[in-house]
């Protein structure tokens, strides 16, 4: 397993066998989906950090959110589109385990942070006078913290274990970005370590975040039960609705990718549903904040107003 014997120096990622008129058609759809993603989640971030009104635990939380959407995003879909207007593009194997390592970094970050805001609306919901003294902002920049931390080390871990390994060929990886375990498939040595790692790291930063948030809400739920009044339930729910998508949506296709049953090619399932992870979460999810939310139509209406000339 000496490094003589590693010859791959770049990857080809085969991406979606598909006729030449459907992938240009396909560039232009999902760059299209790309520059709404970049736009919806830039609008998130400029409102919350231009409106003092926005400058509270819960849309700090929103405005981390949508930096990893957008970092998550722009680490997989340039490359793609790429693929689909150049098949024959390779990528070199220094810029193929970076984007494995900040693909695996965003996805576990995204995870705990979604658990943050969930802790985030149960405190807010369930303990709402002691909101402001249990969620501080030294609390929430170290909560926020913590997810990044967490995030780096656990996709650390996976890279420890992979770049060891020798790939003296094939390079066709038959992905649309360098997703680690079609990478893993190329190397010329035992990976049955790294598939452990992968699917036990899998089910403990899926199921327990799950579990977690699953406990939050059902405290959230006992408490929104017992306000006397319809309007007061009516806000809660719509508080706590927003999130639920996300996390419905998010959680959803990895536990599906990396921990449900595999049926069929379960390759070419997960690579498509890697894409609905890689395109469409990011461009859903500040639609889905800002769809049912009253304080960010407020914000949005006065940075218009505020724009027009009087």
């Amino acid at each position: 397993m000496g490094g003589n014997q590693t010859s791959v120096t770049e990857f080809l990622l085969l991406g979606f066998p598909l006729s030449p008129r459907m992938q240009v058609l396909l560039f232009g759809l999902f760059s299209l989906l790309y520059a709404f993603t970049l736009m919806g989640n830039g609008v998130i971030l400029g409102l919350i950090s231009l409106d003092s009104r926005l400058h509270t635990p819960m849309y700090f939380f929103l405005s981390q959110l949508a930096t990893v959407d957008i970092a998550y995003a722009c680490n997989t879909v340039p490359q793609m589109l790429i693929n689909l207007l150049s098949p024959a593009q390779p990528i070199s194997f220094a810029g193929c385990m970076t984007q494995t390592f900040l693909f695996l970094t965003f996805s576990l970050t995204e995870c705990f942070l979604l658990v943050m805001m969930s802790y985030d609306r149960h405190v807010a919901i369930c303990l709402p006078l002691r909101y402001s003294t249990i969620m501080s902002w030294r609390v929430c920049v170290t909560l926020v913290v913590t997810s990044w931390i967490l995030g780096i080390i656990l996709a650390l871990v996976d890279m420890v274990l992979l770049l060891p390994l020798p790939f003296c060929g094939p390079q066709k990886v038959n992905h649309f970005f360098c997703e680690i375990v079609a990478v893993l498939k190329l190397a010329c040595a035992d990976t049955h370590l790294n598939e452990v790692v992968i699917m036990a790291a899998g089910v403990l930063v899926l199921v327990g975040p799950v579990s977690a948030i699953v406990v939050s809400y059902g405290h959230i739920l006992r408490a929104v039960l017992r306000i006397q009044s319809a309007e007061g339930r009516r806000k809660a729910f719509s508080t706590c609705s927003s999130h639920l998508c996300v996390v419905g949506l998010f959680y959803g296709t990895a536990i599906i990718m990396y921990v449900g049953p595999q049926r069929g090619d379960p390759q070419e399932q997960k690579k498509y549903l890697l894409l609905f992870h890689s395109l469409f979460n990011p461009m859903l999810n500040p639609l889905i904040y800002s769809l049912r939310n009253r304080e960010v139509h407020a914000a949005l209406r006065r940075r218009l107003e505020k724009g027009r000339p009087s």
